[in-house]
């Protein structure tokens, strides 16, 4: 993607704690609405049990149309893809699907892998465990259950590339189109809650024991989530044909990086700069034209500090937040995620409180919004920062925002 590109975004689909649509997730957002609570579905020997952000198992009552023993992460997935689709009125219009190329390209991290510790207990001992564990789970490619599920033959991937991996897949499939190699894509992350994933987040002491506090001085951490959220790419050939209105324009997308250390980022976020400054290249955008920043903001330490500071020296005076207050980090998923809130924000001109922020960090130059505040512009930023020391940046604009 070597020249400004606008990639039209017809469809939009999102679950997670706040909500099992992208409109009651925006509803809570702005009600200030948290809801992190002890872990329902596993257990910790743990003596302090750190709260999560869990999806409500009444809303994985979805039945897939084919193969029917899936994981929770490719029922979150379904879950998003299903109103994508019909948010984007492809429901409405199967043969628009027909006869097209037809992409799916979604972002996990740990994606459930980790979720069968029973039959790897079994299988060090000796003995036989039942195999419809593995069963399952080579049945829940992500994206081979959306191109399933929809009858898809277009290119399928799934992206694990830790914490990025939603924005990454986003930008993947914009290029997909882009290139002229397909002319829709069904793009974006997911990823459920897992027993492993818990304890190893508190192994590396920096989850919180209470509500995450993005960009605060006294930070501590961060809560896990789950979640999944997708969104339907389409050439303009297409969309013209279907005479849909774009909901809005994916204009750039950077990644990077810091090939520095395994978990932390780059002390002067040198990764994040050379993502932010492509993506903006990338898109023709001036710093000027920037509503906004959804910023990563997972509450640790070293991240808030590496991303604050990028923010302070590339983007000073842009307001920006953390939603992660509101959704716990839902690892694969974020990126997804925020980028759907991202755009939902941009169409509602106004973004919400950053969640759990209260008290400036004197080590820190600039702050998150800490009330409900009016946006002008019509672009707006998401960004990820993943273990690894990988950065990605998404560019979104609505109508007007065109280069």
């Amino acid at each position: 993607m070597s020249e400004p590109f606008p990639v039209s975004i017809t469809g939009m689909g999102c679950i997670c704690a706040p909500g099992n649509t992208v409109g009651e997730c925006m509803e809570a957002l702005f009600r200030e609405r948290k809801d992190s609570a002890p872990p329902l579905r596993f257990t910790s020997s743990h003596s302090i049990c750190y709260p999560v952000f869990e999806v409500s198992d009444d809303l994985m009552s979805l039945e897939p149309r084919g193969i029917t023993d899936i994981t929770r992460t490719g029922r979150l997935a379904l879950f998003a893809a299903h109103e994508a689709i019909n948010n984007a009125g492809l429901d409405r219009e199967p043969e628009a699907l027909r006869g097209q190329r037809v992409g799916v390209c979604v972002g996990t991290t740990v994606g459930t892998t980790m979720n069968n510790e029973g039959f790897y207990r079994q299988y060090l001992k000796g003995e036989q465990p039942d195999m419809v564990h593995i069963t399952r789970l080579l049945n829940s490619n992500p994206s081979a259950v959306i191109a399933r599920e929809f009858g898809l033959c277009g290119p399928c991937q799934t992206v694990v590339n830790a914490c990025s991996s939603g924005t990454d897949a986003i930008g993947l499939g914009a290029s997909w189109i882009k290139s002229g190699l397909c002319d829709i894509v069904l793009a974006g992350g997911t990823d459920e809650l897992c027993h492993v994933t818990y304890n190893g987040f508190i192994s590396l002491m920096i989850t919180d024991t209470v509500p995450c506090k993005p960009f605060d001085r006294d930070r501590k951490g961060l809560n896990l989530g789950e979640g999944a959220a997708m969104v339907i790419l389409e050439s303009e050939a297409s969309r013209r044909a279907r005479n849909k209105k774009a909901r809005a324009f994916v204009l750039g997308y950077g990644a990077s990086c810091d090939a520095y250390h395994f978990t932390a980022p780059h002390p002067e976020g040198r990764g994040l700069r050379r993502a932010i400054g492509e993506a903006l290249s990338l898109g023709n955008i001036t710093v000027d034209n920037i509503s906004f920043v959804n910023a990563h903001g997972t509450g640790t330490q070293d991240n808030d500090r590496t991303e604050s500071l990028v923010l302070s020296d590339m983007l000073p005076g842009v307001p920006f937040l953390s939603t992660k207050g509101y959704t716990g980090h839902t690892l694969g998923a974020a990126g997804a995620i925020e980028a759907v809130f991202t755009v939902a924000c941009l169409e509602m001109g106004r973004i919400p409180k950053s969640a759990g922020f209260s008290t400036p960090d004197p080590d820190v130059s600039v702050t998150p919004v800490d009330a409900e505040t009016a946006v002008k512009g019509q672009i707006g930023l998401s960004e990820s920062l993943a273990f690894g020391g990988h950065n990605s940046v998404l560019a979104f604009g609505i109508d007007g925002s065109l280069p």
